[in-house]
């Protein structure tokens, strides 16, 4: 028990922040001599706010990878990341107040219904992250299975829920046989010390928790059931309209980051490394098992990398009408763009 209560202090640091290394199945081509080329000046670079997840994490590999090889720079850009919540980062982009967030796909349908003009411009995760696990001695490896037991959610809010929502209506789970108890993010513990029987996470997150102090869990990802828009690049519709010229620089540098970080994980991890000093030395070994769990989700084909697929907007957007998590019908037309991945060239 103590090894799993200092991971858990451990991953405790990364369970806000947005989320086994397998080869693509077409590989997406390694960075060429042009693409590192010298960056531009720092007098020369404009100065942009990109908002993040909580706090600085390894899963952010792409990131420091395009900053580390200047493909920022060589853009133009001098990108600082800015660290906070989704929604509170969502909510400047739809203001204007700053011009760029990372954040879910189901968190910008949300903001759509709320009137905020979010525009999604470039994907980043294959896989929507949202997971049930559970000790697999449990027997809980189907969602029906889960029928007539206690799931634990950290809260009735965020992406759990709108996952916990998505897994029950793709594979037609009874709620009514489900007690969900609200347990903070203490997932990891709660399923070890069965005060919950599973519990809703990220895949990198509590899975990777016990995995790590040498306990098998079963785990059952949401995206087998429905294929949500999962995390990305997000703009407002007054950006895309009125510098378009930005989001296509933010938008290769980014593609650029992610192809680097696929095509070179453990330069990447190193790069990482150097960006966020905390994750090395005794809590290495952790971060490097985040790290891989989050290449899983984050593995592309050269043809696939950076595009979002308009079926799962829509589909996202049925669903989200279905199960009460939007009052009003949102159209998608608008939402979401591939126009600034195509003309980056990488694919």
């Amino acid at each position: 028990m103590t090894r799993l209560v200092t991971l858990t202090v451990i991953l405790c640091l990364f369970v806000l922040a947005l989320v086994a290394c397998a080869p693509p199945a077409t590989p997406v081509p390694p960075s060429s001599e042009m693409d590192a080329a010298a960056p531009t000046s720092s007098a020369e670079l404009t100065k942009i706010v990109l908002g993040l997840g909580y706090i600085p994490s390894v899963q952010f590999a792409p990131f420091y990878v395009a900053r580390d090889k200047g493909y920022f720079a060589k853009q133009g850009l001098d990108v600082v990341f800015q660290h906070g919540f989704e929604t509170d980062f969502l909510k400047l982009v739809g203001t204007g107040d700053i011009p760029f967030a990372v954040g879910s796909g189901e968190q910008v349908i949300l903001g759509r219904a709320q009137g905020l003009p979010l525009t999604y411009v470039t994907a980043w995760y294959r896989k929507f992250p949202v997971v049930v696990f559970a000790l697999k001695e449990k027997g809980l490896s189907t969602p029906k299975a889960l029928e007539g037991h206690k799931i634990g959610i950290p809260g009735l809010y965020g992406a759990s829920l709108v996952g916990w929502k998505a897994l029950a209506y793709g594979a037609g789970i009874d709620e009514t046989k489900v007690s969900l108890e609200s347990i903070g993010f203490t997932q990891a513990a709660a399923v070890s010390e069965g005060r919950v029987d599973a519990a809703i996470d990220y895949i990198v997150n509590g899975p990777v928790q016990l995995q790590q102090a040498g306990q098998a869990v079963d785990v059952i990802a949401v995206s087998d059931y429905v294929n949500l828009p999962s995390n990305g690049l997000i703009t407002s519709e007054k950006v895309v309209a009125e510098n378009p010229e930005l989001v296509q620089k933010m938008t290769t540098a980014m593609l650029k980051g992610i192809r680097d970080t696929l095509a070179s994980p453990d330069e990447a991890f190193a790069a990482s490394l150097k960006a966020v000093p905390e994750a090395g030395g005794e809590n290495e070994a952790i971060n490097r098992a985040i790290f891989d769990a989050s290449l899983d989700i984050w593995q592309a084909t050269a043809a696939e990398l950076g595009r979002t697929d308009p079926v799962a907007w829509q589909q996202a957007a049925d669903f989200m009408l279905k199960m009460g998590l939007i009052s009003q019908a949102v159209p998608v037309e608008g939402i979401f763009t591939n126009e600034f991945v195509e003309m980056a060239g990488l694919n």
